[in-house]
C-alpha cells in the first residue's frame, strides 16, 4: 500500500487548447519532489514534443477575447 495520495482523474486522449492545437493526454504524473499531480501530454503538430502542466491549470478555465473558456477540452476524434 503506498503513502502517496491519489491522483487526480483525467481521462487520457485528445485534448484541444484554447489557442488552438491538438494534444494527447498522455498520463497523469507527479512531480518528484513536491507531489503536485502534473498532465503528460504531447503536441499533436510539429515536432510532437512532450510537455507537462500542473493538473489545475490544465483544467482552469482562462479569458480570451472576453469569454472564459477551459484551457483545454476534450477534442472529438477525427481518425474514425
Amino acid at each position: 500500500m503506498s503513502d502517496l495520495p491519489p491522483l487526480p482523474p483525467l481521462a487520457p486522449g485528445r485534448y484541444r487548447h484554447y489557442k488552438g492545437g491538438d494534444y494527447e493526454v498522455v498520463a497523469v504524473v507527479r512531480h518528484s519532489e513536491t507531489l503536485e499531480p502534473l498532465v503528460l501530454y504531447r503536441a499533436l503538430y510539429g515536432d510532437g514534443g512532450l510537455w507537462v502542466r500542473p493538473h489545475a491549470m490544465f483544467l482552469e478555465q482562462v479569458e480570451s477575447e472576453g469569454r472564459r473558456m477551459p484551457r483545454f477540452s476534450p477534442a472529438a476524434d477525427t481518425t474514425a
